[in-house]
């Protein structure tokens, strides 16, 4: 589809992350939960389109508003 947004940028502020988990439970393949700290690792910065409804569920889910969606 011509003209039509393809892409979305992801961003993870780790000094708001309080590691919740909400963000890996809604997009395990986009977030993971690094053990020894406690907070949140992005795995994909740029997710496909397939994966877009889970990490805006990851945003909204997130109590310290630490991740962001963001179409490009």
């Amino acid at each position: 589809m011509a003209g039509v947004n393809q892409s979305v940028n992801v961003t993870l502020r780790v000094e708001r992350c309080i590691g919740a988990g909400q963000c890996v439970r809604a997009a395990p393949d986009v977030f993971e939960q690094d053990e020894s700290a406690g907070t949140v690792v992005l795995l994909a910065g740029m997710p496909p389109p397939d994966r877009w409804d889970a990490v805006r569920r990851a945003v909204a889910l997130c109590p310290s508003q630490a991740v962001t969606f963001d179409p490009r």
